[in-house]
């Protein structure tokens, strides 16, 4: 999987510590990887990102699909 098939989207987890949301397209579908078992709190900027890096995915997994 190539760089631009990846993103990364900052969080924080339950306990207030900074995590990670990786977003990636594998095999033409878009995959979430959130930090281990753990609820996350997205700030409205962050929500903003990761609907970025979603639409970004969709569009990579449409044309892996193709």
């Amino acid at each position: 999987m190539s760089d631009d098939r990846k993103w990364s989207v900052s969080c924080r987890d339950g306990a207030g510590r900074r995590r990670d949301l990786r977003v990636a397209v594998r095999q033409g579908q878009v995959v979430l990887v959130p930090p281990s078992g753990e609820a996350l709190v997205l700030a409205p900027l962050a929500v903003g990102r990761l609907r970025a890096a979603l639409r970004e995915a969709v569009l990579a997994a449409a044309s892996e699909a193709d």
